[in-house]
């Protein structure tokens, strides 16, 4: 006879971490408890990361939020929801619409991220919404819009990888960020600064200064034009503007590339010739070079290298980038970044404006235009011209904020600050009103993998009393401000799927039972009959001639250089047992062990020249701050740069704010340091 136990069923869904989104179960109970699925492509043969197999543990952990606290102490819901509306109503009326911002973030489901982008324009009417996205993949999206007319991180299955001979790989450590994938990877190139996991498993490994990929991306597509490996027929045939990328690249001659970025000509020609006399190959890109002041221009240079291959399009071949966030792609899909609305729709796009109005039933002209990005939202705020209250759902932007202690002040000076968290991060530490919200697995939702594969990862556990789900309290919010709003996630999703119906990213005909019959669909998916689109570029690309879009662009320095008082760069990167602020993997004991703090990675000779240790205490400081970690020595780092992990308060107390003009990403990836021993 089985016990009860043994009979309760396993869930299939989907780990809460990183945009790979692998396959797990969770079988109910106390504990639950997490299991391999094997039918997720992803994570073929149900393989998950020191992560996602811990991922469990937090849902009983002590740190649970489980009670609203109204300036620091528990309150009721109605107290709390009352307080937050009626502050928002008088500062509204006293200050207009733009009074009050909402911050969202890319782990929200899609659902969360629709209702909180309506809930801005259509409850707040304020223009000030944006998301933590921002300082994730906004570069390579406006890259690949450019290029190719539509922004989808992998334009292809993940397992199409396999099927490639050479993989050139630019600024990620998907060793360390979603070992999983490793598992999909052939014959690798690696550009990184840092002899990483990930470069220790490469073929080839180019390790250019911080802030000088752009170079080097310059530098490869003028070898393969010089040394005659062209796709002249693909060019042709499929793309527009290469004669002036041509001319662009004249100057920068392989034996220039290597002065400004320290990588030999030799390791250039290897790196082109293989990608080049592969049957087929595929360029990524990732934060390491997507996060600077160029970032944009950086991408569309990998991108132009991958059409001058004839490579976006082909099966087998491509250009992808590496989302970093869980829903890093859906997250800005559906109306959480400033200028968007559902679908991926422009919203200055009068068309766009009228559709979603027409779902959302409002007037168009009462929806507000586009409105700050992150950083300068969050620079703006309790300014005299910036917003004076903010809701915060999904983000920790004391720790993951560049110029994170001046973001600190900014939100220490609001009249309202509003955070929805499951756990008291260091910016819930700071809020008027904590808001306890319910995590992954106690509650429904879909997600937007990075090859835009929209899965469904489903509740497998009850919340604790007195949690509520992000969308149960922005309904709350909503009701108390005259609005109604669903707070059931399939509801929402339908009502997402009319107003993306039309727009590039249009997911009209999924549903949550096409999700769980095939195991994902791949937007776009216009139809009930449709089959989805893992390939979107095969025949086409999205721009108006159906031809992919050469750029010119052109190196520059980065933001900030060293100089004689910050001698040596920052970078910054994530390590293999944390995720993203740490607010969540900083609690479980397994990855707590396996990295405990944070850390200073240095070349032994700069450590012999500052006569710093392995072990010791170092400080680093930058023109916006200091942060300490423990030196750690080796040579898998330049001499001339030190890497500190972001998970902790610190490393972005250093990072440089300086803005792409295009994506408004700030430049996470290069700053000037100095270090000195703690004596």
């Amino acid at each position: 006879m089985k016990s009860p136990e043994s009979s309760i069923e396993p869930v299939k869904t989907h780990c809460p971490y990183c945009a790979l989104q692998c396959g797990m179960t969770l079988t109910p109970g106390a504990p639950v408890v997490v299991g391999p699925r094997d039918d997720v492509p992803a994570n073929a043969g149900g393989a998950l990361c020191q992560k996602g197999w811990t991922a469990a543990e937090l849902l009983t952990h002590r740190d649970r939020l489980t009670t609203p606290l109204l300036h620091g102490e528990p309150a009721s819901w109605g107290e709390a929801l009352d307080y937050v509306a009626g502050r928002l109503r008088a500062l509204r009326a006293e200050h207009g619409p733009d009074s009050v911002a909402v911050f969202g973030g890319g782990g929200l489901t899609n659902e969360k991220a629709y209702q909180l982008g309506k809930f801005a324009r259509v409850a707040l009417g304020t223009s000030q919404i944006d998301y933590n996205g921002r300082f994730c993949m906004s570069s390579a999206a406006a890259a690949s819009i450019r290029a190719f007319g539509m922004d989808r991180g992998l334009p292809f299955p993940v397992t199409d990888l396999a099927q490639a001979e050479v993989v050139l790989m630019a600024g990620a450590n998907v060793a360390e960020t979603m070992p999983p994938f490793v598992r999909h990877l052939p014959r690798l190139i690696v550009i990184d600064p840092r002899r990483t996991a990930t470069a220790r498993l490469a073929w080839l490994h180019l390790q250019p200064a911080p802030g000088t990929d752009l170079a080097l991306a310059l530098g490869l597509l003028h070898l393969v034009i010089a040394e005659g490996l062209l796709d002249k027929g693909y060019i042709a045939e499929r793309t527009t503007g290469f004669e002036a990328v041509r001319t662009s690249l004249a100057s920068w001659w392989p034996e220039r590339v290597e002065r400004v970025t320290g990588v030999p000509v030799a390791r250039m020609r290897q790196a082109v010739h293989a990608l080049a006399g592969a049957a087929k190959a595929v360029v990524l890109t990732g934060r390491g070079v997507e996060q600077h002041a160029k970032g944009t221009d950086t991408v569309t240079a990998f991108i132009n290298l991958a059409l001058a291959l004839g490579l976006p399009g082909r099966p087998g071949s491509g250009y992808g980038c590496l989302t970093g966030q869980g829903n890093g792609q859906g997250g800005r899909e559906h109306g959480q970044k400033a200028d968007q609305l559902p679908g991926y729709r422009k919203i200055d796009d009068p068309a766009a404006r009228e559709h979603v109005a027409a779902v959302w039933g409002v007037r168009p002209e009462d929806l507000p235009g586009p409105g700050r990005s992150a950083y300068e939202l969050l620079q703006a705020l309790g300014t005299p011209e910036g917003p004076r209250a903010l809701l915060l759902f999904g983000s920790n932007p004391v720790v993951s904020a560049p110029r994170s202690l001046a973001v600190a002040e900014r939100l220490r000076s609001l009249d309202l600050l509003v955070v929805s968290d499951l756990v008291m991060s260091e910016t819930a530490a700071l809020a008027d009103v904590v808001l306890p919200t319910t995590q992954w697995a106690e509650e429904t939702g879909t997600m937007t993998n990075l090859e835009g594969r929209v899965l469904l990862r489903r509740k497998a556990a009850e919340p604790p009393p007195g949690v509520r789900s992000d969308l149960q309290i922005i309904q709350g919010l909503a009701v108390r401000l005259g609005h109604r709003f669903a707070a059931e996630p399939r509801e929402v999703f339908d009502e997402l799927r009319r107003a993306s119906a039309g727009g590039i990213a249009d997911y009209s005909g999924i549903t949550y039972e096409r999700i769980e019959a095939e195991t994902g669909v791949f937007w776009p998916c216009p139809s009930p009959g449709h089959p989805g689109t893992p390939r979107p570029f095969l025949d086409s690309f999205a721009t108006p001639d159906g031809r992919a879009r050469f750029v010119p662009v052109e190196h520059r320095a980065p933001a900030e250089e060293t100089s004689e008082d910050y001698p040596v760069y920052l970078t910054t990167g994530r390590v293999l047992a944390q995720y993203q602020s740490g607010a969540q993997t900083r609690r479980i004991g397994p990855l707590v062990e396996a990295a405990p703090e944070s850390f200073v990675e240095l070349h032994p000779s700069l450590a012999a020249h500052l006569e710093i240790d392995a072990g010791d205490r170092v400080r680093v400081t930058s023109r916006r701050g200091s942060a300490e970690g423990v030196a750690r020595i080796t040579d898998a780092i330049r001499p001339d740069t030190v890497f500190m992990p972001f998970h902790w308060e610190g490393a972005n107390r250093l990072t440089n704010p300086a803005l792409d003009p295009t994506s408004r990403m700030p430049e996470f990836k290069v700053c000037a340091v100095r270090l000195e021993a703690v004596r």
